[in-house]
């Protein structure tokens, strides 16, 4: 029960290397959203018509599908970068309570200017002002960077649109581990086979994918640069190698080995080395996923009869079990303060997204798929990506850490084994004054 991703496999940017191929883009449908959402204008870009993606709707879709805003028309024309203050509380009085302006121009050598500015309509005044300076083929990058200070100016909480998730993609006999957009787009293949690929695993600081390749006919830890395109094998032992997670520090990997038989977990450096043992028991004990600190890891393991949520600190020692909800809990993920997990539990015989509030133990589900998995944090701790199906196919989609909003990413096959990245290669941004 507990390897049965592993099973169900078998059977039936910044990473923008050279090395990567491009894919089709994964497309999005909003299923549900909360419950308040602060009405918005995002006006269009003066001199985007020269650019080949619009700004413009990179910034509303991402600020739409977070559930979090909704939209104001602003009309086809756009408007100008500066806006009076007299004409705020016109904005105001058709209901958007910001306002957010920008201009866009082509420089010489490709790249491109772009200027935000956001407004506040009851106070009538710029709460926020940002330039930017995108080369050639950053202009949706940098369109994410701007829904994200737009996000946090208006939320007081960090957006996510510019971060990156990796997940794998099968298409008929095909396996490809992908490297996304937030939002499903931008998708780059980072590793094909015609083995399966399983687990991929975030270094923190986003530079490298560790996932588990079948592709010399047993399962085997890879560690691969992102920049580069290298990778090596980090874990080859004798068995199975699985479920691998980066230690915050990048230094190690916690993986699953086989070596005496039974699945238990291990502590093996990235560059290669002899294992050495963490969990010491005659069950299975595996999915080992280090804290945000480093000082312990969640895993799963069925030494209690049935598969559960432990503890155990990352030097070593007596395990903790923390879920007794139900007899199936499976797949942790910590957010990224490390007060709360995320993890699949099954509840009334459906296989759901829940999250649990470490320091009170109180646990709730989030999602109501018949299988969903692979749940794992947004950086900003605010969303949490998952696999599910529609169709006898795996899906990816977000639910809010509340469970209030929902959107789902539908790819051209069967995606699943999701896993969000960190805040990582920022394009750098400076301030604009609120004078003209």
């Amino acid at each position: 029960m507990i390897n049965q991703k592993l099973t169900r496999w078998i059977a039936p940017f910044l990473l923008a290397s050279l090395t990567l191929a491009s894919h089709a883009d994964v497309t999005i449908e909003v299923t549900g959203t909360g419950a308040r959402q602060l009405p918005v204008t995002i006006a269009g870009f003066t001199g985007e018509a020269a650019l080949k993606e619009s700004v413009t709707a990179v910034i509303r879709a991402d600020l739409a599908g977070s559930g979090r805003f909704k939209l104001i028309e602003s009309g086809a024309a756009p408007l100008p970068e500066q806006v009076a203050q007299a004409e705020l509380s016109g904005w105001k009085g058709r209901g958007a309570d910001a306002l957010a302006t920008g201009s866009a121009r082509v420089e010489a050598d490709g790249s491109t200017v772009l200027h935000l500015r956001l407004y506040d309509t009851v106070t009538q005044k710029q709460l926020a002002g940002f330039e930017l300076r995108a080369k050639a083929g950053e202009t949706r990058r940098a369109a994410h960077q701007l829904a994200d200070q737009i996000y946090e100016a208006l939320s007081g909480e960090r957006g996510v649109f510019s971060t990156r998730i990796a997940y794998v993609l099968k298409q008929g006999k095909r396996y490809e581990l992908q490297v996304a957009d937030a939002d499903g787009h931008n998708a780059q293949t980072v590793m094909g086979s015609n083995e399966p690929i399983m687990s991929p695993a975030w270094s923190a600081d986003g530079r490298q994918l560790a996932y588990v390749s079948f592709e010399r006919k047993k399962a085997i830890v890879f560690v691969q640069d992102l920049y580069t395109g290298s990778r090596r094998a980090v874990a080859a032992f004798k068995g199975s190698n699985s479920a691998p997670a980066f230690s915050p520090d990048g230094g190690s990997l916690a993986v699953t080995l086989t070596l005496d038989g039974i699945s238990q977990l291990y502590l093996v450096d990235t560059h290669g080395g002899a294992p050495r043992r963490l969990s010491k028991s005659s069950a299975i004990d595996t999915e080992p996923t280090f804290s945000p600190d480093g000082r312990s890891i969640a895993f799963t393991s069925d030494r209690g009869g049935s598969p559960q949520i432990y503890l155990l600190p990352s030097s070593g020692g007596e395990a903790q079990r923390l879920t007794f909800d139900g007899s199936y809990n499976v797949s942790p993920q910590f957010s990224p303060d490390g007060k709360s997990l995320t993890y699949v539990r099954r509840d009334n015989g459906r296989f759901v997204v829940a999250v649990m509030d470490l320091a009170s133990r109180q646990s709730q589900s989030l999602t109501n798929g018949s299988y969903d998995e692979s749940p794992s944090f947004a950086p900003n701790g605010k969303l949490i990506l998952y696999a599910g199906e529609a169709g006898n196919r795996g899906v990816l989609a977000t639910v809010s850490s509340d469970g209030q909003t929902q959107q789902r990413l539908t790819a051209n096959g069967d995606a699943r084994e999701p896993a969000w990245g960190p805040y990582a290669g920022q394009i750098a941004m400076s301030r604009l004054s609120s004078n003209p």
